[in-house]
């Protein structure tokens, strides 16, 4: 393993689209840096696996992106690792529902932190760095944010926030980085939705299947290979977002 081999912070990555990504740019050849909250046993286990693949080739972080002073400090954790960064794919995210007239001032804090603050300042900090690889940003959005999940308003302020930092890091890092988004729709379910024997759940899940022209959810790869086609293949592409939704958008 050589230091030419390009890296890849990848944050949120311990599993479900972030675990995707991680074995998607990894089969790529590059050299991974899971972070990580709380989902340590899965971190460390996906370290495992793809190390098993290609040794010492995958570290793994931990960091509340909530924490400014953990965000400066996961962004200096991540140029030690490797001595460089290529990619950060800000993927980390927090979903809940926060009815309008029960949410709260932490609330607000959570998920305006781990969707949109942490992502900006973490991108800020590795900003230097990305401009001397030439390199991606990659935003995790939702195929929602133009529009609004009922009963999520802070969670839908906090993604439409994300896609405007899309927007402007493009402008403000060109020509150096370019800055894209992904916006995935029902890939995988919400927990709340996740039991096959829960009659509401199911009819939940069969109306939100009505809406989507495809007719079935996507995959987490949909999005991994998406994000990939955007740093690897896309070269005349800054400030665009992407919506993997099965054509829900068309409805």
């Amino acid at each position: 393993m050589t230091n030419e081999q390009p890296v890849a912070l990848i944050t949120g990555s311990a599993k479900r689209i972030g675990a995707a990504l991680v074995r998607r740019f990894h089969d790529a050849g590059y050299r991974l840096i899971i972070h990580y909250n709380g989902s340590e046993e899965e971190a460390l286990s996906l370290q495992a696996e793809r190390n098993a693949v290609r040794a010492d080739s995958v570290s793994c972080l931990q960091a509340a992106l909530t924490e400014r002073s953990e965000v400066a400090q996961l962004a200096q954790n991540a140029l030690d690792c490797f001595g460089r960064i290529d990619v950060l794919i800000n993927n980390a995210s927090s979903f809940y529902a926060t009815p309008l007239e029960d949410s709260t001032q932490g609330q607000w804090d959570d998920l305006i932190d781990s969707n949109l603050r942490g992502a900006y300042f973490l991108s800020v900090a590795l900003s230097q760095e990305l401009t001397r690889r030439q390199g991606n940003i990659i935003n995790i959005l939702d195929a929602m944010v133009d529009g609004a999940i009922k009963d999520f308003p802070i969670y839908n302020i906090a993604k439409a926030g994300l896609k405007s930092m899309t927007l402007s890091l493009a402008r403000e890092l060109a020509p150096a980085v370019r800055v894209n988004g992904v916006a995935p729709g029902a890939i995988l379910w919400p927990s709340h939705l996740e039991n096959p024997q829960d009659e509401a759940a199911e009819a939940a899940r069969k109306k939100a299947l009505a809406g989507i022209p495809l007719g079935r959810t996507g995959t987490v790869e949909d999005i991994a290979n998406t994000a990939f086609f955007l740093v690897d293949q896309a070269s005349y592409m800054t400030g665009a977002v992407i919506k993997v939704d099965g054509g829900r958008a068309l409805r």
